[in-house]
């Protein structure tokens, strides 16, 4: 029996003394612990005034001496008793020196799984990290207290209330989680992702009738014919993907769509009201602020809806209906396959509202078939990844980069330069092409290269006059084009060319090169890849 935990520390500087797991004054009860103490300044200076001491700066030492405090040979009891004390988020583990057989975890806010082995209990924070073990898992509820032995669990709540889960069959295999020969997580998902959106898609469309089968929304599907208000929720790399889908649903459906980032959302007094559907977007279904963000929707009476990859996340259970992603664990922390995998879903959703009202087969047959042409054309841009790393090796010395496309291509632009600053420590800004005169363009210079989106679209010819103002200026320019597009290989240094597809579907493979781009700049580096410095994958603390 034994516990531990990857991070690093919230409270005070990465060092021993602050590293998990966190012990009593006398070394016999230790915990780990993912979230933060809000209160945890008042506790500590309550429990020093009873003489307790401090070895660490961080908020979980102060629970391992608050359950010391109130232990007296139950240690159930004696964690719900601290826990009931305790303001803010908590995943957490206990064990005890006078309880060898016994671990007690609770969870509220961050997120909690048991998994139910061979003899054998688990419990992590996510699925991934015991799929080699079992594929039976029983989450967690916030406020539930569960006491494990090797043989079984027990779950209660905070308030003394005895509760029945039922353990799920999850679906991910367990070499999902292997690298397969892949030297990083990361590179292995963005090979992935022919897959990933073959698996988002399949059974999901209707060639035929040129529709999208969405059956997550079935159940829902009236209400959202007759809503006028959609309000996409998100942060990070899925926020991108939500910008990228509300360009898609003003395209074919007559929904007003706005989208929020959520950890402003949660705090903003917003125009969100009955008949409003709000839509989280969310690779893990963990992440706090949207948690947060889709409850205070649900209390303003709007339709929760999630598009989530994690069976059985806290988002899956608040929200009434939505779509799961089907893309297999992602074990990289810069998300790779889930974002075209959330792509490829919101176009599915907007062709689904759109086809049920305006929208005509015809054009709904385009999309559809738009749609089925994605996994191979992705695999198209896959084959160029030695050429793309060639790219990235002669990039490499630089230190800022910026990013830029219009329309379909704004939020890839966003997406493209996050990935960069995630794993290779560049800065990188993203901006929407006609707003480079407004500032941007004057960081612009031969040691400033500028990645272009400038697929073929309805703003092309604008794009490219935003790269001749910057070849004026002998900025560097990588392009990101149609293939066939000979006019940009005159303009570009370097030029990456990708599938011909409908306008707003371009924009799906062009993500898959800058992914490619990100990846072989951060080896040619010399960075981490997987688990880039101060960054987490699923951010479960505001």
């Amino acid at each position: 029996m034994g516990i531990g935990h990857t991070r690093w520390a919230t409270h005070g500087k990465p060092s021993e003394e602050n590293a998990h797991p966190h012990a009593n004054a006398s070394g016999t009860l230790m915990l780990v612990h993912n979230g933060i103490i809000e209160n945890y300044q008042t506790l500590r200076h309550q429990l020093a005034a009873r003489g307790y001491t401090f070895s660490s700066e961080t908020d979980t030492e102060v629970v391992a001496h608050l359950i010391d405090a109130e232990y007296d040979g139950d240690l159930v009891q004696a964690v719900k008793r601290a826990l009931r004390k305790v303001s803010g988020t908590f995943g957490l583990v206990v064990m005890h020196a006078r309880h060898p057989e016994q671990l007690v975890a609770a969870r509220r806010g961050s997120p909690m799984v048991l998994g139910v082995g061979n003899g054998e209990m688990l419990v992590a924070s996510d699925v991934a990290a015991f799929l080699r073990l079992t594929d039976k898992v029983v989450y967690l509820e916030d406020d539930d207290v569960v006491s494990i032995t090797r043989q079984e669990f027990v779950i209660d709540t905070l308030a003394d209330e005895r509760v029945e889960r039922q353990a799920q069959q999850i679906e991910w295999q367990p070499d999902a989680v292997e690298l397969n020969g892949y030297p990083h997580y990361m590179l292995k998902e963005i090979f992935e992702q022919p897959e990933a959106i073959t698996n988002a898609l399949r059974g999901r469309l209707l060639p035929g009738e040129g529709i999208a089968n969405l059956g997550g929304l079935r159940s829902v599907l009236d209400r959202l014919k007759e809503a006028h208000h959609l309000v996409i929720v998100s942060c990070g790399t899925s926020y991108y993907a939500g910008l990228y889908g509300r360009y898609v649903f003003e395209k074919l459906t007559d929904l007003i769509v706005e989208v929020e980032v959520a950890s402003e959302m949660r705090y903003r007094k917003t125009n969100i009201r009955p008949g409003s559907v709000v839509l989280a977007i969310s690779q893990s279904g963990e992440t706090a602020d949207t948690i947060a963000a889709m409850r205070e929707a649900g209390r303003k009476g709007a339709l929760l809806l999630g598009l989530v990859n994690v069976v059985g996340s806290t988002i899956s259970r608040i929200t009434e209906a939505g779509v799961y992603n089907h893309a297999g664990p992602e074990i990289g922390v810069a998300s790779t396959k889930i974002f075209t995998s959330q792509c490829c879903i919101l176009v599915m959703m907007a062709l689904l509202l759109g086809r049920c009202k305006h929208l005509s087969i015809t054009d709904g047959m385009e999309i559809v078939a738009g749609l089925e042409r994605l996994p191979e054309q992705i695999a198209a841009v896959l084959k160029q990844a030695d050429y793309i790393r060639t790219i990235a090796e002669a990039y490499a010395r630089y230190r800022n980069f910026l990013f830029i496309g219009r329309k379909y291509n704004y939020p890839i632009a966003l997406e493209g330069a996050l990935k960069l600053k995630e794993i290779s420590y560049v800065h990188a800004e993203g901006c929407a092409a006609g707003e480079m005169k407004h500032g941007f363009i004057a960081m612009i210079d031969e040691n400033f290269p500028t990645v272009c989106l400038a697929t073929k679209d309805t703003t092309y010819e604008k794009t490219l006059s935003n790269m001749l103002e910057i070849k004026s200026r002998n900025g560097k320019i990588i392009a990101v084009a149609t293939e066939g597009d000979e006019e940009i290989a005159h303009i570009a240094d370097h030029v990456i060319y990708t599938p011909p597809n409908l306008d707003f579907l371009q924009p799906i493979p062009a993500a898959v090169a800058l992914q490619l781009f990100a990846y072989y700049s951060a080896v040619a580096r010399g960075c981490e890849i997987d688990q880039p410095r101060n960054l987490a994958k699923s951010v479960t603390v505001e």
